[in-house]
């Protein structure tokens, strides 16, 4: 059977925002240290203690925003402890992540000096559930306050005279859970209370983000678009990916069936219903749309790989999750005029991490180069693309087999990315093409497959899963034809011959 489309190249539906492509860094496992920080004293590689090697891999795929320090850290992290000569810094216990000793080497300077690095817009979220008001003020004055004051000085004599741009600041994390266990209602008015002091100085513009709901918990985001909206510019919503659903046994990252496949693509696209939902709750209280949806954490979360630290959360990253990550960024398009930022959780060595590490070795991730391939709908003009994206069935349960979404970008050339989710056998498109500008059309591809529903990368076949020429398409009469191969993220490029 083969699916027909329609995309429509004169009908534009909104930019897409590049901070929908936005990561997540927390003080967790390897993330951090090892993952991102190895110290200037390191034999691995590294420009003032971050590694080269994951430094220039970020810039490939053109990060464009990073968030840090959690998660559920940022809730007991307190900045002052990560200032000063590092011999100087508290030691502290990572108790919700594994028990270990946090010596607070990477700190505030450093992660500023990874986002200049990595040519990023850094978001630093607060600590509301065990940190202060004044605490959370000083660390946005010592940041961007450039006149005289207690706080810039101490930045002056830790080393960085001038005051930094930040735009994004978090008022607290996950503050029904881990955040502090509160109700809607309290958090609102804590919000309410610590955003007051969370200030603009020397024409620097904070972008305050208020703690969204978890998954399907619409009360909370109906609390805090009624009684906070006006006093946040954005507000966040979580949501992973369990294979099974159940928190106690998530299922694994390699080694499982068909089922366990389609159980993960039927939870993916599950974002699509809490994005619509909570949108049309925030509709409800602005309807001009000028909060922003903020999906700052999202991703895959199976058991943890055998043998690790059960707290690190490190786990392996297939083909599966490629898709995973395909699904999601074609939904964040399809809401873009309400979804502003995404951040995948997380970047190394973490969840669905788009970079795993071990010692001196470096590996990307099949996710990652999704993120590769999708770079070029950053802030690009989202496209009317319409299709039938056929029918893929398991144990009474169906799904869609192909999702599709296409953008223009600034040069005028058109990406069209698609998902083929069949397990066994490719899928035949055809999309009749609308609205070009005239003359002779260039097309390129890149493919992203897998040879089983496992298929990984290993230190060892570092390969295994990568991305290749794709060339099975044709166009004729204006309609272009795709064969799409099993289980695979592909992108095309559409560009009129100069």
């Amino acid at each position: 059977m083969t699916l027909q489309g329609v995309l429509n190249a004169d009908r534009e539906q909104g930019s897409i925002n590049r901070n929908i492509y936005g990561h997540f860094s927390e003080h967790l496992g390897r993330c951090i240290y090892e993952g991102i920080w190895v110290g200037e004293d390191s034999p691995i590689p590294n420009t003032n203690g971050i590694r080269n090697d994951v430094l220039e891999a970020l810039k490939q795929i053109k990060i464009p925003v990073l968030r840090w320090p959690g998660g559920c850290f940022a809730d007991e992290y307190h900045w002052k402890d990560g200032i000063g000569p590092k011999e100087t810094r508290k030691e502290m216990i990572n108790t919700h992540w594994g028990g270990v000793v946090e010596n607070n080497h990477f700190g505030t300077h450093e992660f500023m000096d990874l986002c200049a690095l990595l040519e990023c817009e850094p978001y630093i979220n607060g600590n509301v559930g065990s940190g202060t008001v004044q605490e959370m003020s000083e660390w946005v004055e010592y940041l961007t306050f450039g006149g005289k004051s207690p706080m810039s000085e101490l930045r002056s004599q830790n080393g960085h005279q001038e005051p930094w741009k930040v735009t994004y600041f978090g008022v607290g994390n996950e503050n029904w859970g881990c955040g502090g266990n509160m109700r809607p209602e309290y958090y609102a008015d804590l919000y309410r209370r610590y955003q007051t002091y969370v200030r603009n100085y020397d024409g620097n513009i904070i972008h305050r983000i208020a703690c969204g709901p978890n998954s399907d918990d619409y009360n909370w985001m109906e609390v805090l678009m009624r009684e906070a909206g006006r006093f946040m510019d954005s507000i966040t919503l979580h949501y992973y990916t369990l294979p099974t659903g159940n928190w106690a046994d998530k299922g694994e990252a390699t080694g499982f069936d068909e089922a366990a496949w389609f159980a993960t693509l039927k939870k993916a696209l599950h974002m699509d219903e809490l994005i619509a939902r909570h949108s049309t709750i925030m509709d409800k209280y602005d309807p001009e749309g000028r909060v922003g949806l903020i999906v700052d954490e999202w991703g895959t979360w199976y058991n943890v790989e055998p043998g690790t630290n059960p707290g690190f959360l490190y786990q392996q990253n297939s083909i599966r999750d490629a898709l995973v990550a395909g699904l999601t960024f074609h939904i964040f398009h399809k809401h873009s005029s309400r979804v502003r930022m995404a951040n995948i959780a997380q970047t190394v060595n973490v969840l669905q991490a788009v970079i795993l590490t071990e010692g001196e070795k470096m590996m990307l991730t099949p996710t990652y180069h999704v993120f590769d391939m999708y770079k070029v709908h950053q802030d690009a003009e989202l496209l009317d693309l319409s299709l039938d994206g056929g029918s893929y069935k398991l144990g009474g349960e169906e799904i869609p087999a192909v999702t599709a979404t296409a953008s223009r970008d600034a040069q005028g050339a058109i990406h069209i990315s698609f998902c083929n989710l069949r397990t066994e056998s490719a899928s035949e498109v055809k999309l009749d093409l609308r609205g070009l500008a005239s003359g002779e059309l260039s097309i390129t591809g890149t493919t992203l497959a897998g040879d089983k529903i496992d298929a990984h990368n290993t230190f060892e076949q570092p390969e295994a899963v990568a991305p290749r020429a794709f060339t099975d398409f044709s166009l004729e009469d204006g309609t272009l034809s795709v064969t799409l191969p099993a289980m695979s993220v592909t992108t095309l490029e559409l560009a009129v011959k100069a």
